[in-house]
């Protein structure tokens, strides 16, 4: 499901049929369900359009499509909050936790770079040394699609993150995302910080470190948001892109999810 709605400021001097209204992301959802599950999940997902905190939709798309390919089943990453208070001291957390993830300076400046002013839809894929990006549409970048969870391990989830005071389908969904792109062997890690400007929340996650969750990566109110994908050198661009948009993958294990730690616990600790 996406989600927008036409944005309220238009230049009125410009008139030309080539030109579309600009939009705003309103809110995005995806699983992979049985087929009995799919009329209650299309009314969840409009539900959710419409009744979002950064507006009502205008205009929401539903795409269902038939997976004829059986899933690939792998465990979700763990989950660990880093303390932090401010965007700036966010930035150099994520920075650290990528540069020891062993992405260069260079690499982890584009991302952010791309990150914090870029409008693309999707993520970028950089190499982690050059900091080259390797997505074939770069306006379009990558997304991410064929994700699920059983229900079994979204009620273990749920159970774990409530334990923290973490259980929102924000969180749900961005694990289970970044999960199946660390499954991906090309990938070694990845920067998020979401577009949402009530959601200051970030994270970096990689095989080596879990799902870091990185509060106040951000300033509240800023629309600055994206993904970016950390890859090896000299990857085939082609493997990882059909990976990571067209094989269904489902979660199907939860792994360990902690609360609140300090930064240098989880340096010394990376796999607590």
């Amino acid at each position: 499901m996406r989600a927008s709605k036409r944005a309220k400021s238009q230049v009125s001097s410009v008139k030309s049929q080539d030109l579309k209204p600009a939009e705003i992301h309103i809110s995005g959802a995806e699983g992979i369900y049985n087929d009995s599950e799919i009329q209650d999940i299309v009314k969840k997902y409009i539900e959710r359009a419409l009744n979002h905190p950064r507006g009502k939709a205008d205009k929401i798309v539903i795409t269902i499509e038939d997976v004829k390919q059986r899933p690939k089943i792998i465990s979700a990453l763990p989950v660990v909050t880093i303390e932090n208070t401010t965007s700036g001291e966010g930035g150099k957390i994520a920075e650290q936790l990528l540069q020891t993830s062993g992405i260069s300076k260079r690499a982890i400046d584009r991302a952010f770079a791309l990150i914090t002013k870029s409008s693309m839809r999707g993520a970028a894929i950089i190499t982690a040394e050059r900091g080259k990006r390797l997505e074939p549409k770069r306006e379009r970048g990558v997304r991410v699609s064929r994700i699920g969870i059983t229900n079994s391990a979204l009620k273990e989830l749920s159970l774990k993150l409530s334990k923290h005071g973490i259980n929102t389908e924000i969180v749900q969904e961005a694990l289970i995302l970044a999960s199946k792109v660390s499954s991906c062997k090309h990938v070694i890690a990845e920067l998020c910080m979401s577009d949402d400007p009530y959601y200051t929340t970030g994270y970096v996650a990689s095989r080596g470190f879990g799902y870091v969750r990185i509060p106040h990566i951000k300033n509240k109110g800023s629309r600055s948001g994206g993904r970016s994908f950390f890859v090896k050198e000299g990857i085939d661009i082609g493997d990882v892109v059909a990976y990571l948009e067209k094989t269904p993958v489902i979660v199907g294990k939860i792994s360990w999810c902690k609360g609140i730690i300090q930064f240098d616990e989880i340096l010394s600790h990376p796999h607590m």
